[in-house]
């Protein structure tokens, strides 16, 4: 019998853990290890914060959900991943000590650099946790009349959000009839294009930015953050009511000092999902090195195709699954402007672009499928 550990509580996580479970059954032990108890379905943040749904119905109970599937759960924080000595430390939660393993799935997520931003922690909003988000939908509800900054920090890995929450928050405005009294801006050092890693995207985002006038600037790197302004590296300020923004991103800090990972902490993977150099060890997710955004349905798939070649494994056989390093979102406009963009990252090839109602009613439906598929 193996011992198989997932590491990650999140989309990677989460389907690994239940790949496994359904492909292996009770043949080998299977172990899920994650510092929260709760997922949370972060696609669905921008709308919570606007009040268009309750914590509950984007989160579930993950040691149930586990249960329910016979896969141990284990609350904790991984300290230390040896993978020359195939263990893991662990400082603090449910267990604390050393855990061995067979395989391992490294799905730790990202870790937010707030850090490299002076003033992230005192003076800026975002949209990356429950409790954030609650934060930030608060400041909204007091804000009547100014500028909104909405900002994609540079190392920020997740353009999604900013554009939902500054299409929302034109929306709320305006369905208060104080539209006319607030500005609202996009902040970035790249271009859309840039940002999203997609050639023409831009192309269907102005006019959208522009019907909400929504203004966007793509020259402005952000440095530092003030009680009321952003400060760029260029030394340039621009002065704010209301903030939201993205900060940089990097690998998990539980893999620092491994031999595993890039200069910026993203763990080496190829297309199997197996880290460079190590024969059992996998990782899907936000924590590995493949470029462009970060959005959780590359977790899904990566964590899909690292399951499978486990599995392959533990039968004698090679490597069955390949990723695609496919780009899909949704930009969810909250009317019949939202935007599907579809690209293969790994190819020049152009993008698919659609623009529907039917895009943001997809969006929403995904929140209430993972809930009711775990609980």
């Amino acid at each position: 019998m193996a011992n198989i550990v997932v590491l990650g509580g999140g989309f990677g996580g989460a389907t690994a853990a239940e790949a496994l479970a359904k492909k292996l059954g009770t043949n080998h032990k299977i172990t899920l290890v994650s510092r929260n108890q709760r997922f949370v379905f972060y696609p669905s943040l921008v709308r919570f914060a606007f009040g268009q749904c309750e914590a509950s119905e984007i989160q579930f109970d993950l040691p149930e959900a586990m249960l329910d599937r016979r896969v141990r759960f284990v609350e904790g924080e991984v300290a230390r991943v040896d993978t020359a000595a195939r263990k893991l430390t662990f400082a603090r939660g449910d267990f604390v000590g050393d855990m061995p393993f067979d395989y391992l799935i490294i799905a730790l997520g990202r870790r937010l650099r707030t850090e490299l931003i002076t003033g992230f922690y005192e003076h800026a909003h975002h949209l990356l946790g429950v409790r954030d988000a609650r934060k930030f939908g608060e400041a909204v509800r007091a804000f009547h009349k100014g500028r909104a900054l909405i900002g994609h920090c540079p190392g920020a890995k997740l353009p999604v959000p900013i554009f939902e929450t500054a299409f929302a928050l034109a929306k709320h405005l305006t369905e208060l009839g104080e539209r006319s009294n607030c500005s609202i801006t996009v902040v970035s050092h790249e271009t859309l294009d840039q940002m999203f890693e997609v050639t023409s995207i831009s192309d269907a985002l102005r006019p959208l930015l522009a019907s909400a006038n929504i203004e966007l600037i793509s020259d402005f790197a952000i440095d530092s953050i003030n009680s009321n302004s952003l400060v760029s590296t260029d030394g340039r300020t621009l002065e704010y009511d209301l903030n939201m923004i993205v900060p940089p991103f990097g690998g998990p800090g539980a893999l620092v000092g491994t031999d595993i990972i890039d200069h910026d902490g993203y763990v080496r993977v190829d297309k199997t999902m197996r880290v460079d150099g190590h024969e059992g060890i996998y990782a899907a997710g936000d924590c590995v090195n493949f470029g462009g955004p970060k959005m959780a349905h590359m977790a899904v798939r990566q964590a899909e195709v690292a399951a499978n070649n486990v599995a392959a494994a533990l039968q004698g056989k090679s490597p069955v699954a390949e990723y695609e390093h496919d780009l899909m979102l949704v930009i969810d406009a909250g009317d019949s402007n939202s935007t599907f963009v579809h690209k293969d990252l790994w190819r020049d090839t152009p993008a698919n672009i659609q623009h529907s109602r039917f895009w943001g009613w997809a969006k929403r439906k995904q929140g209430q499928y993972w809930k009711a598929r775990h609980n």
